[in-house]
Formats: C-alpha cells, sequence, structure tokens
C-alpha cells in the first residue's frame, strides 16, 4: 500500500514538476516577446524622431519672400504692378492661369502669380546670346509633369535660371538637376488661394 502511495506522489509532483516546467517555458518565451516588441517601440521611436529632426533642420529649397497677397486684378492693369522679386512669388495677378508645360514666349509677371497661386512651380531662363543646350535641359525636367510646371524664358533677370514658387525663389547660373527637381517637389500643388479667392 506504501508503494502505491509512493507512486501516485512520485507522479503528482512529477506532473507539477512538468506543469511547472511548461509554465517557466511559456514565461520566458511572454518575456522575450515583451523585450522584442519593446525594443522595436524603442527603434521606431528613434526612426521617427530623427526623420522629424533632419525635417526641421534640412532647409527647405530656394529663399523665402514676403507675401504680397492674393489680389486679383485686370488686364487693364498689366504692369502697373512692382513685386518684391524678378521674376515675382506673390503679389496683385489676373484671374487665368498660363498653360501647364513649355512655352517659347515669356509669361506676363500677373499671370505667372496665377500659377503660383495654383500650387505651380515656374522654371525660367535668361540667355541673351541663346542657350539650346540648357533649355533642353530644362524641358527634359518640366516634361515629367502634367500639370502644375511651367518653362518659360524671362529676358533680363539678374541670373540665367530662375525657380519659383509661392514665395519662394531660387536664383543661379549653372544647371543643377537635383536642385531644381527638389524645388519643384518640396512646392508642387500645395494651393495658396485665401478666403475662396479664384
Amino acid at each position: 500500500m506504501a508503494n502505491k502511495s509512493n507512486s501516485v506522489n512520485k507522479q503528482s509532483v512529477s506532473e507539477r514538476n512538468r506543469r511547472e516546467a511548461q509554465r517557466e517555458v511559456k514565461r520566458k518565451k511572454q518575456q522575450r516577446q515583451r523585450w522584442i516588441v519593446g525594443a522595436i517601440g524603442v527603434a521606431v521611436v528613434v526612426l521617427v524622431g530623427a526623420l522629424v529632426v533632419k525635417a526641421i533642420l534640412t532647409p527647405k529649397p530656394g529663399q523665402a519672400v514676403a507675401n504680397m497677397g492674393n489680389a486679383h486684378i485686370t488686364e487693364t492693369q498689366i504692369g502697373t504692378s512692382v513685386y518684391n522679386t524678378t521674376p515675382p512669388t506673390s503679389g496683385p495677378h489676373l484671374g487665368n492661369l498660363a498653360s501647364w508645360g513649355i512655352h517659347s514666349q515669356p509669361i506676363p509677371n500677373e499671370q505667372q502669380i496665377h500659377n503660383l497661386e495654383d500650387g505651380g512651380v515656374i522654371v525660367q531662363y535668361n540667355c541673351p546670346d541663346g542657350c539650346e543646350d540648357l533649355v533642353a535641359q530644362l524641358a527634359a525636367i518640366v516634361k515629367k509633369h502634367q500639370e502644375q510646371v511651367v518653362l518659360a524664358p524671362y529676358p533680363g533677370m539678374d541670373s540665367r535660371i530662375a525657380l519659383t514658387a509661392w514665395t519662394r525663389i531660387d536664383k543661379f547660373d549653372n544647371f543643377d538637376q537635383q536642385r531644381i527637381e527638389r524645388f519643384i517637389k518640396a512646392y508642387r500643388g500645395i494651393d495658396h488661394h485665401v478666403g475662396g479667392q479664384g
């Protein structure tokens, strides 16, 4: 009888040890999973933080310019406005857009501004002695966009190339594809209408 009782006790202890071992394995597995999830969480927070810091510290392309407003004018007022940049980046403008894409003739300042207000970026060049190669390079970039990018000559400006967006300008003399594409990417498609103006 004692033998049988002893055997039951041994089975009971053995079963208890087995269950305890299973619980320990399960506990360690859960602990590992919590550690992995925690590590992933920390990594995500660090990555997001790094991206936010980079975005804050990375300056936007071009130079910021004071906003001259969104006032509409009539065609009889073309040439009467004074702008704070050449080419202009905001201010009094016509109610109609220049067509998106490539132009062979200059676009009036008052019309350009409406394109900028509608989220456009304008790429302009000044080549008194001609610059077919430069125009071809600029056109290749502009052709990548169906809308909201314009290429046109702008005689008389003080640089060979000017990029404009609403209240932003970047002027330089030598072709720089990365610089141009970065400017377009940063500002294309941002609407600047105020109070329902068209």
